[in-house]
């Protein structure tokens, strides 16, 4: 079972150390079999799909129309569209292979944003090309950090925030589309939404049906640095503690941070969320991810 899953692995990843991590994955392992035992070829459909996932950053920006516009324009149609309740362990999953870098502030602002809302996961498909579906889409994206990101990109398109409100997610190559099925939906749901997938009909409409519903329990909130800043230190007062009047530098504005919650003082999540954005650090050390991304330029190219 082990060569046969880790043979499949090579179609599905050009990057040799994502083979040798996913040949025992449980996620990966579960969508594998999971088709296999529909009479699907893991292979084909892991190239011809792939995942869009609208995080609550993105159902609080009022992100989902200008992102169905931006897929039908750039050749990608919406074959699923699902609500998924999200937790701190779907987001570890997710980014299990990434978060080696993580630092604290950054797991502890991911554990507010999830809380948030539930999320709109998309199933996306294309035509057939050089490249599979999951790679055009993430390349098409746009990257994590605003200040490389270029116009026509999604994530440009969406608003340049910051690192961590970034809007959007989705798998590096096929590999990942599996995995993430997985980690998505239980065996039930997962097959209901394969079904669908494989049908090809438009979802569109059924998007713009859980988009509403998640709006409707979800308010619309800025994303201005001053605005989250003013609104923490209101809570600050309200809750009896006093709040330096020189908040002008980002170490000012995360020991602020630091210090309310030490307190166990009350905040508002998304004004945390905008403000740890621009001022806590994301990462740790200068070492690798445990897992790098994959390019587009390496799955034709080959590996780096």
């Amino acid at each position: 079972m082990t060569d046969t899953v880790r043979e499949l692995l090579t179609t599905l990843t050009p990057q040799a150390e994502k083979v040798d991590a996913y040949v025992a994955d449980t996620y990966l392992l579960e969508t594998v079999d999971h088709l296999d035992r529909l009479g699907i070829d893991p292979a084909k459909f892991g190239r011809q799909h792939s995942l869009l996932l609208l995080k609550p950053d993105a159902i609080v920006a009022r992100a989902v129309e200008p992102t169905l516009e931006w897929l039908a324009d750039n050749g990608f149609q919406v074959v699923g569209a699902e609500r998924v309740a999200v937790n701190r362990h779907v987001a570890r999953a997710l980014w299990y292979f990434a978060w080696n870098i993580a630092s604290p502030e950054r797991r502890r602002l991911a554990d507010l944003l999830v809380g948030i809302s539930d999320v709109l996961v998309l199933v996306v498909r294309a035509a057939d090309a050089a490249l599979p579906v999951s790679v055009r889409l993430t390349e098409a994206k746009g990257p994590t950090d605003p200040r490389k990101r270029k116009p026509g990109e999604l994530r440009h398109l969406l608003g340049r925030h910051s690192y961590l409100l970034n809007l959007v997610h989705s798998p590096d190559d096929p590999a990942d589309t599996l995995r993430e099925f997985a980690i998505y939906w239980d065996e039930s749901r997962r097959g209901e939404v394969i079904a669908r997938a494989e049908a090809g009909a438009d979802g569109t409409a059924r998007a713009r049906e859980i988009a509403a519903e998640l709006y409707a329990g979800t308010p619309a909130r800025g994303f201005d640095r001053a605005d989250a800043l003013e609104r923490i230190r209101r809570d600050i007062t309200d809750g009896g503690a006093p709040v330096p009047a020189d908040l002008e530098s980002d170490a000012d504005c995360a020991r602020l941070l630091y210090d309310a919650w030490a307190a166990g003082q009350q905040l508002d999540p998304w004004s945390v969320l905008v403000l740890g954005s621009h001022v806590l650090p994301m990462r740790i050390g200068t070492g690798p991810q445990t897992l790098r991304p994959v390019s587009a330029k390496e799955w034709l190219e080959g590996p780096l």
